[in-house]
């Protein structure tokens, strides 16, 4: 049986990784103006990022459609006739996409069979969560083992981040119960997080984004509690910044493997905004 693994565009899986891994990857849609785009796909992250500071208002997105889940199922069951599918999607307190994974799965069901599974995160927490799946499926796992992975992970898994302004996750309708910090001190950074529903909620708030940055630090550490960890870095086009990040969470965490350093895509970017920097990481 071949096992085939599927996730979204906001993943922000490296594609180089994604094409190592044979993730197969269905993109949402940015709508800047009058232009639709799909993320990741006709629409680059530094594209996106150019054209949001020129932007007169604020980008939207939107969830694939379900014929849109159909045609990479069918495709996947083109390829193998007793093929498994697991789908591991974006948080859907943030999205519909888990939903129409859900609902393209009852499409496909004479053709094969698929896992629609919620991971109650988003970026690069969903995407390492979905890595570590992939190889283990690579390795000769079966469908079973690499489902519980996959839940195990979920729970095991925590994110944190900082953004220059909330602006982008207010307007974006995505703000959640980090709506008790608006209306902050000037200069004052909220520490947000994914609660266990999925849902952004904030943790504590902190002055200046440095001190911010140090205090996620001490948070990771506090979570991780010496266990050995898988853990990344996600920015908003603060290439500099993250890399030293990268640098402290190395010599502060017990790390099983490299720290990968991504840049948040065009969805996730849309209500993170320029600036946004973030600690992910699960317990192995």
């Amino acid at each position: 049986m071949k096992l085939y693994i599927v996730t979204d565009s906001t993943a922000d899986i490296p594609k180089e990784l994604a094409a190592e891994l044979d993730i197969h990857i269905v993109p949402l849609k940015v709508h800047i103006g009058d232009m639709t785009y799909l993320d990741g796909v006709t629409l680059s992250t530094g594209e996106f990022y150019e054209k949001l500071a020129q932007a007169d208002k604020l980008p939207r997105t939107s969830q694939p459609s379900p014929a849109d889940f159909v045609d990479v199922y069918e495709s996947l069951a083109a390829r193998e006739e007793d093929g498994e599918v697991i789908s591991i999607h974006l948080s859907s307190a943030l999205s519909g996409t888990y939903q129409t994974a859900n609902l393209a799965k009852d499409m496909v069901r004479e053709k094969i069979n698929v896992h629609a599974i919620d991971s109650r995160t988003a970026s690069y927490a969903l995407g390492a969560i979905v890595v570590a799946v992939a190889r283990a499926a690579r390795v000769g796992n079966g469908l079973q083992y690499c489902l519980d992975l996959t839940q195990r992970l979920i729970a095991n898994h925590k994110a944190f981040f900082v953004m220059d302004t909330l602006m982008y996750l207010q307007k974006g309708g995505r703000i959640g119960k980090a709506s008790a910090v608006l209306g902050s001190l000037l200069n004052v950074k909220p520490i947000l997080t994914f609660d266990e529903a999925g849902e952004v909620a904030a943790v504590e708030k902190v002055r200046g984004k440095k001190k911010a940055v140090g205090r996620i630090v001490d948070l990771i550490n506090e979570y991780a509690a010496g266990e050995p960890v898988v853990a990344s870095v996600v920015h908003a086009t603060s290439h500099e910044e993250a890399e030293a990040l990268k640098v402290r969470v190395a010599e502060t965490l017990n790390i099983t493997e490299d720290i990968v350093v991504t840049e948040l895509g065009p969805v996730i970017g849309t209500y993170g905004g320029p600036g946004l920097l973030a600690v992910m990481l699960y317990k192995v």
